[in-house]
């Protein structure tokens, strides 16, 4: 027995060590006062404080880098710009808004974000055709992309334009019962107001750290907005005649002007043959104006998108009118996502037209009958307005996994 006495002590001195240098360790790695740390998740589980720059990014100036052929137009055409002077963009916003955007915990069970659905290498859209929601079930409809939202004159959001405008839409998935499934907004200022990392961002963007709905809205609208595409190979185009355009390239925009696209698909002052289109959707938002704005997908509507909001009769079957802008990387298309190609689309443009009495006054007499040339040459043009840098841009980018 006293032989085995060293050991025993030895034994204990080292698992007194080893717990001395744990508990130093920990202290070490707790967070301190000016770095809020973890936050209950309410699964079991945390979720650390977003990665954020010590200088801000800066959001309120994205629009710089327009080309100066679509600057003059939005200077001179002020109404399409939707930003109300009530939630004008600032770094401090657009930030608290990013990290709202990429935060799971704005769902009922953790589980979803807004960026769930809305993927930046995706420009903002979902690669699948509907969108899976907290308990798995899917959405409705396709996920839009969230790019240059802020430059359309209509400001109703989504596919059926039943919310009045940004800061009402962003809102509104966060409730809904198949996407983010919170109560209410007041479980979510609650819930939210038990996270370390939220009182300073609010207090920085707002003035004080009250949570509040209002103030959630603004926050993510800010961020959505500031979200702007002005960097592809078109826009490079734009500013010197298009040298870099390839002949396919040069020919597949003629021809976009040539059948009519750009009157959807652009402003309506930019779509004569003589003009180059801005590729901002501004006059046309998808509601029927006298001359249609129903595509011919369907001769039996199984969704009557705006016309189920409206209950008019010119209304069924319409939709928002998506942007072009880095169309190559939001497939699949339309609003229940039935196209998994680009040249799936300009199929059914060339020889799937169903015409009725909604659709659009470019599709009247039926498809636009494109050859197979022509249709390649088109999407040769669509891919020039692919912005790779919007896809990499670290300011757009989820701040939990920076």
């Amino acid at each position: 027995m006293k032989r085995k006495t060293p050991i025993l002590l030895c034994m204990l001195m080292t698992v007194t060590l080893f717990n001395m240098m744990s508990c130093s360790k920990k202290d070490a790695a707790a967070p301190s006062k000016d770095q809020p740390g973890p936050s209950p998740d309410g699964n079991g589980g945390s979720t650390s404080a977003p990665h954020l720059p010590t200088q801000l990014y800066d959001y309120v100036n994205t629009i710089n880098g327009m080309p100066s052929y679509i600057r003059n137009f939005v200077n001179s055409t002020p109404e399409v710009d939707n930003m109300p002077k009530d939630n004008a963009i600032t770094n401090a916003g657009a930030t608290l808004g990013r990290v709202l955007f990429y935060d799971k915990q704005l769902s009922v069970n953790n589980t979803i974000a807004c960026a769930s659905c809305h993927l930046q290498k995706n420009a903002f859209s979902d690669p699948v055709a509907f969108s899976k929601g907290f308990e798995g079930k899917t959405t409705r409809r396709n996920s839009m992309a969230l790019v240059n939202v802020r430059f359309t004159a209509e400001k109703a959001m989504f596919w059926d334009m039943r919310a009045a405008s940004l800061e009402a839409q962003t809102l509104m998935p966060i409730q809904d019962h198949i996407e983010m499934g919170m109560p209410s907004l007041a479980e979510l200022e609650t819930k939210l107001k038990k996270v370390d990392f939220y009182a300073p961002l609010f207090k920085a963007a707002f003035g004080n750290e009250d949570i509040t709905s209002d103030k959630i809205s603004k926050a993510l609208s800010q961020f959505v907005r500031s979200i702007v595409s002005f960097n592809s190979k078109y826009d490079q185009g734009l500013n010197n005649n298009f040298a870099n355009f390839t002949p396919q390239e040069k020919k597949g925009l003629s021809l976009f002007q040539q059948k009519f696209c750009g009157e959807c698909h652009n402003d309506l002052g930019h779509s004569g043959f003589d003009q180059f289109p801005t590729m901002l959707i501004v006059e046309n938002s998808g509601r029927n104006t006298g001359f249609g704005s129903n595509n011919g997908l369907d001769e039996k509507y199984t969704d009557n998108g705006i016309g189920e909001i409206t209950g008019q009769a010119k209304d069924q079957a319409t939709f928002k009118i998506p942007t072009l802008r880095n169309v190559a990387l939001t497939a699949p298309y339309m609003h229940d996502g039935r196209f998994a190609t680009l040249d799936a689309v300009l199929n059914h443009y060339s020889h799937g037209i169903k015409p009725g009495p909604n659709t659009g006054v470019q599709l009247h007499n039926g498809p636009i009958n494109l050859t197979t040339q022509e249709q390649q040459d088109i999407i040769a043009f669509l891919n020039t307005l692919t912005d790779q840098s919007l896809i990499t841009d670290p300011k757009y980018s989820d701040p939990f996994h920076s």
